[in-house]
């Protein structure tokens, strides 16, 4: 084979073993390529639309709106600098491994298998929290007891994974309907929301608990983030997308200019109407109770609430999508069990990856749930689905920084105009988000129960996961641009 020529230059730190993946092993694990460029934009889109419906709003009990405002801001930075770097790095690299198949050829199975773990807590963790806001919203529409949310979750992740276990076609159709019925409800919002608009009567004070503007930005970062965090998922797709060197690019950065229009506008009419920054600012439903002061207590607010849900379903859809091919992916290369891997016989489709991902993150949600604590739900598990998310951000900064210094001669589709400087940029607001984390008090339990949950993953890598790796697509290409020999 051609790998066993490569010349070893680096030698790994810590030994790993190998085995081949020969046609058997690889043709149970088979992709479908389907995926256009809108396909890849409604999945990204689809991916963080939920984030206008439920989330960032849990941030104005912090900072109130001035600090949001100015948390937007940089986040919307920090993405311009993360799109632009992964937009260069997928279609390098175009791979189903996603940021893990950045930081594996970046920095050798360690690192590959550390942003990816990271990144594996962020897939799982997000649909938690958006099955919770699902789960809020119905209450509110149909005035069933929080009692009933956990069968609300169960039902909807069985509808969803199944969706997913469908087909690959099934799931990229689904994905684009929804994704445009989401985007018309926030059209209906605005427009509704402009004739009751006052932001200084409803938004005010804008820094109501009397911190500087800095340190007020500073704790709502990680609530800023719900505004875009799910963007960067859309590299797990390249093995399902017909041409992922010229569609993925396009597909990014379209679904970010997207983003950023519907981030502000949602954020600043959603406050500077009744019921006002302080009411939805504990709330499960903020555009909920936006919708009752355009159309009154009736019917029809309680209809459009429901209608209002395909935002949350959106991202709930393609996450799930997100955390099947990164569970695939880690698993097909070994870092995971491999039994995990093995795709549906006829529809090509990583069935064990959807039902293990889902189960787990149900399992997060229900926990917190029945433990006493003062703290909302989705709130708690917001904060630890953001903790996995910025870790992988860091580490997939330093993919970029390192893949443009040590292999300047790759073959790269489509270059970051943005460069370095970008990566850099965003991996420093990374950083911050991540310390923010652990400083609220109300939420830091539930990071540093993810952060347990990191640490065992590692600790299974290193004493179990590290001797079974396999020779999968994402490997092979890094020891190709690496020019080493793999240990088998």
């Amino acid at each position: 084979m051609r790998w066993r020529n490569w010349v070893s230059k680096v030698p790994s730190p810590v030994k790993t073993t190998y085995i081949p993946a020969d046609a058997g092993y690889l043709s149970k694990r088979r992709l479908r390529r389907h995926a256009r460029v809108l396909h890849l934009w409604a999945m990204g889109v689809g991916a963080v639309i939920s984030g206008d419906f439920f989330g960032w709003n849990f941030g104005l009990a912090a900072g109130g709106f001035g600090g949001m405002l100015i948390a937007v801001i940089v986040m919307t930075a920090m993405y311009i600098g993360l799109c632009f770097s992964i937009a260069e790095m997928s279609p390098a690299l175009p791979h189903a491994g996603g940021a893990y198949s950045f930081a594996r050829t970046a920095m050798g199975p360690w690192g590959g298998y550390i942003t990816g773990l990271a990144e594996n807590m962020e897939y799982i963790l997000t649909p938690a929290v958006i099955v919770v806001g699902i789960g809020g919203y119905l209450g509110a529409i149909f005035g069933t007891p929080s009692a009933w949310e956990p069968a609300l979750w169960l039902v909807c992740y069985g509808v969803f994974v199944a969706l997913n276990i469908w087909g690959v076609e099934m799931t990229f159709h689904v994905s684009l309907a929804i994704t445009l019925v989401a985007l018309a409800v926030l059209v209906v919002f605005w427009v509704g929301a402009a004739p009751h608009f006052d932001l200084h009567r409803w938004a005010s004070p804008y820094f109501p608990l009397g911190a500087g503007r800095v340190k007020a930005a500073l704790v709502e970062l990680p609530f800023a983030l719900w505004l875009y965090l799910g963007i960067e998922q859309l590299p797990l797709a390249a093995e399902e997308s017909h041409d992922p060197k010229q569609d993925m690019p396009r597909g990014i950065l379209y679904g970010l200019v997207t983003l950023i229009v519907v981030s502000f506008l949602t954020v600043v009419l959603s406050v500077g109407m009744a019921p006002g920054a302080a009411t939805i600012a504990t709330s499960n439903e903020p555009l909920f109770l936006g919708f009752q002061t355009i159309f009154g207590f009736g019917l029809k607010s309680r209809m459009l609430a429901l209608v209002a849900c395909t935002g949350l379903i959106a991202s709930f859809h393609a996450i799930i999508f997100a955390y099947g091919r990164q569970i695939y992916s880690l698993s097909r290369a070994g870092y995971f069990p491999t039994w995990l891997s093995e795709t549906h016989g006829t529809r090509e489709t990583p069935q064990r990856a959807l039902l293990a991902g889902s189960a787990l993150g149900f399992a997060a949600a229900l926990a917190i749930h029945l433990t006493p604590q003062g703290s909302p739900v989705g709130a708690v598990l917001l904060n630890m689905a953001v903790f996995g998310a910025v870790l992988a951000y860091i580490l997939q900064m330093a993919s970029f920084i390192l893949l443009r210094v040590r292999f300047p001669r790759m073959e790269r589709p489509y270059v970051s105009p943005l460069g370095i400087t970008g990566a850099a940029i965003a991996a420093v607001v990374a950083m911050l988000t991540l310390g923010m984390l652990f400083y609220n008090p109300d939420y830091n339990k539930g990071v540093i129960g993810a952060a347990v949950w990191f640490l065992l993953g590692i600790g299974y890598y290193a004493g179990h996961g590290r001797h079974r790796l396999v020779l999968a697509p994402e490997e092979q290409s890094a020891f190709m641009h690496r020019q080493e020999r793999p240990p088998v």
